[in-house]
């Protein structure tokens, strides 16, 4: 790279959650490694998303709740780059913004904190689960119906203390937050693909910046790891092609072995009572491909009268 055309100094737009003030030091950090001249700053921001807590996220818009006023920022030149959980990125960007870097993925798992039980098969009937997710909580009722799955907004702080105070017998968490907030001794059990299958793009984060700054996207590169971002593609370009959002209870994970994209993916009723599966491999350079291709799979067996009921 020509050292001329790298910024001297850059500003990040984050939320002000700790776990997304977190991801921006970590990417501050990582560039401070690479590129010791170019000055990077964080520019902390409270979006809609973070605002409105009374309502689940389908209530009052959806995910991109939590990326506008940082795209906000971009567009008025208040920041360079926002730094995003991937799974929070809505599957179609705005036009003028593009994702410039997917970084190296972390646990994609999802996991089970819970002070009294070790593990899902160990909670008795009737008890309380908290699950910010449609998609968890539909794959939950599918595989152990006794249970009773309650919604449950705020940061990962706040979620823990509500199960700390007994409102929860069990929380459903993402494992990479718990992870990245040194809160892995919380995790009393990781949740396996095969009974909860992840959402589109968890665990990885996505760096997001005008379409129009080649600069940005240029220095960018050195943090893009490519066999993420393979998989990343693939989990978006099936959300996408079925419409996939915080109203949809939609899962899509993939996976790169032996020079081989595996995706995996479902989506079903919220009550878990009707989940359509498919799995499908491919190359890796023609992952956006290979999302579509398992969409229309999914749609061959029966996903169109799911979703549309999803959406009645």
């Amino acid at each position: 790279m020509n050292l001329t055309a790298i910024p001297r100094r850059l500003v990040i737009a984050s939320r002000e959650s700790r776990l997304a003030l977190w991801q921006a030091h970590h990417v501050r950090d990582r560039l401070a490694e690479l590129h010791p001249g170019c000055s990077v700053e964080i520019l902390g921001m409270t979006t809609r998303g973070d605002r409105v807590l009374d309502r689940s996220l389908a209530k009052i818009g959806g995910k991109g709740l939590f990326v506008k006023e940082l795209e906000t920022a971009l567009e008025e030149g208040r920041a360079d780059f926002a730094v995003h959980s991937a799974k929070d990125v809505p599957m179609a960007l705005p036009g003028g913004f593009s994702l410039a870097a997917i970084l190296e993925r972390e646990d994609p798992r999802d996991c089970l904190v819970s002070s009294r039980y070790e593990s899902l098969q160990a909670l008795p009937a009737g008890s309380r689960v908290g699950s910010s997710s449609l998609r968890r909580e539909a794959q939950l009722r599918e595989r152990f119906p006794g249970l009773s799955v309650v919604p449950v907004r705020g940061n990962v702080e706040t979620r823990l203390a509500k199960l700390d105070r007994g409102e929860f017998d069990a929380l459903l968490l993402a494992a990479a937050g718990l992870k990245r907030l040194g809160l892995a001794g919380r995790i009393r059990s990781f949740i396996e693909p095969e009974v909860s299958l992840p959402a589109p793009g968890q665990g990885a984060l996505a760096i997001e910046c005008r379409s129009d700054r080649d600069d940005v996207r240029s220095l960018l590169q050195s943090l893009h790891h490519a066999p993420t971002a393979a998989c990343v593609t693939a989990e978006r370009a099936l959300s996408r092609a079925l419409a996939g959002s915080c109203q949809v209870p939609l899962a899509a994970h993939a996976t790169l072995q032996a020079g081989r994209l595996s995706l995996r993916a479902l989506v079903a009723l919220p009550d878990g009572s009707q989940v359509v599966r498919g799995e499908l491999q491919g190359a890796p350079a023609e992952a956006e491909a290979l999302g579509e291709r398992v969409a229309a799979l999914l749609r061959s067996r029966g996903a169109v009268a799911v979703l549309a009921a999803v959406d009645a």
